[in-house]
């Protein structure tokens, strides 16, 4: 989420108007497009990986996380919501305010949901924030709440939060910080946290680090606090051999961003879902091969790629198969 500070200065006038609309229906009486159903279920846990028992079989329910999913327009977009949002975001896109990010979410689970079962819900533009100044630029928070009912009782609420923003303008490079190497374009930082700091100590140390879960040995990657089997908190860690095949992969074409190419050209190149010979898969570049030439079954060899002096990250190797 984009830390954003307040913007101070003369009285803002745009932001008055747009505190009315708090309290305002975001959609009244939406309804789910699917009924709850298996084949969502199951290609849910299928995309996150999540094995756990409870979301397969006669007695099964939705995990609990796919709350939003059954209320989503899909393709053929929402067609019940209120002419309250529209206008808010009608003043918004007029003032400038034209690009969104979303930012963070938070659910509540009042009852689990089960196939079969038929889903309404209901929403209300619950805050719009002062304006702010975040490292994407200058905006607005704009928090909807949805209350999401199962067969009319309450199953749980579902806050979302955007940016509907202004972004900033590129930093210039000025000749002497272009001397001192400082103008140069860097790989976005990865996130790290509690969860995964693990994992980048074993990068900083050139060991590739896979999760085993304590109780039934299942390993696991990305890292996670717990066990998508069992549920088990406990873990250790295996090191991978560093051998591998491209499982999928796509080519990015555009917008060209130096950092990412080896001659500072930035592109294109191969981003691939590496499954590892453990049994994992993984996320990242493959190197050493044009990028037209990756093919799904490529064998591929774990390197330790140091981008700049403060970033080093696992890659991997093409080669013949």
């Amino acid at each position: 989420m984009p830390e954003g500070r307040q913007v101070t200065g003369e009285p803002d006038k745009l932001y008055e108007r747009l505190k009315a609309f708090e309290g305002r229906a975001a959609a009244t009486a939406g309804t789910g497009k699917d009924l709850v159903n298996e084949p969502m279920i199951r290609h849910w846990c299928e995309a996150m990986g999540d094995t756990n028992p409870a979301y397969s079989g006669p007695e099964a329910i939705a995990p609990p996380t796919m709350l939003q999913a059954w209320t989503m327009g899909g393709l053929s977009g929402h067609t019940d919501r209120s002419a309250a949002y529209e206008e808010l975001f009608g003043l918004l896109d007029g003032a400038g305010y034209t690009s969104v990010v979303a930012t963070d979410c938070e659910q509540e689970y009042l009852r689990p949901l089960r196939p079969g079962d038929r889903i309404t819900f209901d929403a209300v533009i619950e805050s719009v924030s002062e304006r702010k100044t975040t490292k994407l630029g200058t905006g607005y928070f704009v928090t909807t709440r949805m209350d999401v009912r199962a067969d009319g009782v309450r199953a749980g609420t579902h806050r979302f939060r955007i940016l509907k923003y202004t972004p900033a303008a590129p930093r210039r490079t000025g000749p002497e910080r272009a001397a001192r190497g400082e103008g140069r374009s860097l790989r976005p930082r990865p996130v790290i946290n509690r969860d995964n700091a693990g994992f980048w100590q074993g990068v900083a140390e050139h060991r590739l680090l896979i999760q085993r879960c304590g109780d039934c040995a299942m390993l696991r990657f990305p890292w996670l606090p717990g066990c998508n089997a069992c549920g088990c908190q406990e873990w250790d860690t295996v090191e991978a051999s560093g051998e591998g095949t491209v499982f999928s992969h796509v080519v990015m074409h555009h917008l060209p961003f130096p950092a990412f190419g080896a001659d500072g050209a930035g592109g294109p190149y191969a981003v691939a879902l590496i499954e590892l010979a453990e049994g994992v898969r993984m996320v990242s570049n493959v190197i050493g091969v044009p990028y037209d030439k990756v093919r799904t079954g490529m064998p591929v060899r774990l390197e330790f790629l140091r981008t700049d002096p403060d970033l080093e990250l696992p890659v991997f190797r093409g080669g013949e198969g």
